[in-house]
């Protein structure tokens, strides 16, 4: 009975490490900026053990925002750990972008009150690729990628740090 117990915790802690050992990315970070209107502000950064810190500004939790959000001071930082399930969405959204292979920048300067998206990923491997996108717009699966990280602020557990 004690070396069937013993198989089992091995066989636990192995499938654990094993796990996160098989992520390709070593911090995944989103980042949207302002606009002249009421386009949520903030910063999300997610670790391979799906820690994340959010970091809201302007924005993020009103479903009717007004002008007087404004001149509140910025939403504040928030810790969480993201869903299994949600961060499997997440890497397999950015597999599916084959992130090293996009542009540096997307977008039009030709219109000036859009928000700018900047996704910045670090691979295990050492490397890393950042993507600036004015306008959100760069493409479909780009597209995707952002509504996802906007979700994100609303469909998890948020604990405020600061």
């Amino acid at each position: 009975m004690r070396y069937l117990l013993g198989l089992c915790a091995f066989i636990f802690i192995f499938s654990c490490t094993t796990q996160k050992s098989n992520t390709q990315y070593s911090r995944i970070e989103y980042e949207a900026t302002p606009c002249f209107g009421f386009c949520p502000v903030f910063k999300m950064t997610i670790n391979p053990d799906r820690t994340a810190v959010f970091e809201a500004e302007h924005f993020n939790f009103s479903d009717k925002p007004s002008k007087d959000e404004f001149s509140k001071p910025r939403e504040g930082t928030f810790k969480g750990t993201i869903k299994e399930a949600d961060y499997n969405k997440l890497t397999a959204l950015l597999n599916g972008l084959e992130v090293k292979n996009l542009k540096d920048k997307y977008g039009e300067r030709n219109i000036t009150d859009l928000p700018t998206s900047y996704l910045r990923v670090n691979f295990t491997d050492g490397t890393s690729k950042n993507v600036e996108d004015y306008g959100k717009r760069g493409s479909e699966k780009l597209s995707e990628v952002y509504r996802f990280f906007e979700d994100l602020r609303k469909n998890q557990e948020w604990t405020k740090i600061k």
